[in-house]
């Protein structure tokens, strides 16, 4: 098998990368070279940038492929530039979309991959889902061999679930309350980018997964206070947590706010039948206490990681005090 990633270095993508060439994948890169994480020997690089057509055509060359995956694309004229660099180069193109597409807040849980799209805070996932419509029409309209991912939260070591990042952990450490939106029961699905790898790297190349649509989770499903209350552990340090509302976040941290408003104010766990019939060797076997624990480890390896935002750190402060006040 020949594939190629377009990407293949990030967060998520990383993992896939090393996944196939470990299952000897004939693995190729697209991308402009500019990356920390290691990229594994067997890994061919072709050197081209996706948002520059010519550049890209001059990288692949002659090349074909059993299956290509776009990790960067984005908007529907990505999507556009895809279908004239891949139409007839290969017989599987897997776009990456976002589970944030689905309905929100969600009608039904657990959610499955037939759950209305519609998100109507994030232009990020109204434009997944026009993408998507898109790849749709050309699967229609010209069979085009496209097969369509959403990850939901995925993370590797250097990825913290909360907003702030190393700022929450440091907070903890100091022994200071840190804010958890809403009353901290709402549940989340978070997913270590190697067990997503196994879903991912089993869908190439399968020729029923043409036309299909697949979420790629784990089953684990926990509660934002306990996500802070594992990490709190991790870090050897004690969660105190203040429960804010999500619509008054938005008033001190617009970002912060609708990222929670568009997606992590409400309990979203998902259905993993689809990709468990693709794909029967799935399963997810890093729980998050573990992940936990490797995200610590990797910023306490080396200082410059644990990066403080400020500003962040005193809107937090802020909020704490403010709200304090309120219900004083």
């Amino acid at each position: 098998m020949r594939i190629l990633f377009v990407g293949g270095t990030g967060i998520i993508s990383s993992a896939c990368t090393r996944l196939a060439v470990a299952r000897g994948i004939e693995t190729y890169l697209l991308c402009r070279g500019q990356t920390k994480r290691p990229i594994p020997d067997a890994a061919k690089i072709l050197n081209g940038d996706i948002r520059d057509i010519d550049s890209a055509r001059r990288a692949l060359g002659s090349l074909e492929f059993d299956a290509v995956v776009n990790w960067v694309a984005f908007t529907p004229q990505h999507i556009e530039t895809d279908l004239m660099l891949f139409r007839g180069r290969t017989d599987q193109y897997v776009f990456i979309s976002s589970a944030s597409v689905y309905q929100t807040p969600p009608a039904n849980l657990p959610v499955a991959e037939s759950a209305m799209l519609d998100n109507p805070i994030w232009q990020y996932s109204r434009d997944k889902i026009a993408c998507e419509e898109r790849l749709v029409r050309a699967y229609r309209e010209e069979r085009f061999p496209m097969t369509i991912v959403r990850p939901s939260h995925t993370y590797d070591c250097t990825l913290l679930p909360p907003e702030g990042g190393w700022t929450v952990i440091e907070r903890m450490r100091q022994g200071r309350p840190v804010v958890v939106h809403g009353d901290g029961s709402s549940l989340w699905t978070l997913t270590h980018h190697g067990d997503f790898a196994k879903g991912l790297v089993g869908l190439l190349a399968l020729d029923r997964a043409i036309g299909e649509t697949f979420h790629i989770t784990s089953d684990e499903w926990l509660t934002w206070d306990q996500i802070h209350q594992i990490l709190a552990r991790a870090a050897g340090a004690e969660a105190r947590l203040i429960h804010v509302p999500s619509d008054v976040i938005i008033r001190y941290d617009r970002t912060w706010g609708e990222s929670l408003l568009a997606d992590k104010t409400h309990s979203m766990i998902f259905d993993n039948a689809k990709i468990r019939r693709f794909v029967p060797d799935f399963t997810c076997t890093v729980p998050f206490s573990r992940g936990a624990e490797e995200i610590v480890a990797w910023h306490d390896a080396d200082p410059a990681r644990r990066v403080i935002n400020a500003e962040f750190d005193a809107t937090m402060d802020r909020i704490i005090a403010d709200y304090a006040k309120t219900w004083s």
